[in-house]
């Protein structure tokens, strides 16, 4: 393989990395921020109050885009091989 296809092939896979991990992270900023909020609102400044609710609703969004996670992996797998396949 050439050092261009290689270049693209992890341009990709860093690309494709950073659009299946902004849902989650997404998620856990506004849940932290409405959390914190309330914790301003109501002065209490327990720790279990951020973490639950974060972690909770971050397995609740994992599971919702899953199948469009899996998608996206998939599809870039086999457009992978098959770039793959026809260099060899």
């Amino acid at each position: 393989m050439e050092t261009v296809a290689i270049e693209e092939l992890m341009h990709g896979a860093l690309s494709l990395a950073i659009v299946l991990a902004v849902p989650g992270l997404i998620v856990a900023f506004l849940v932290s921020l409405v959390a914190g909020f309330l914790q301003a609102v109501t002065q209490m400044q327990d720790q279990a109050l951020t973490n639950v609710p974060r972690i909770l609703l971050g397995l609740v969004a994992l599971l919702l885009l899953l199948p469009w996670m899996l998608d996206r992996l998939t599809t870039y797998t086999v457009e992978v091989y098959g770039s793959v396949a026809g260099t060899l």
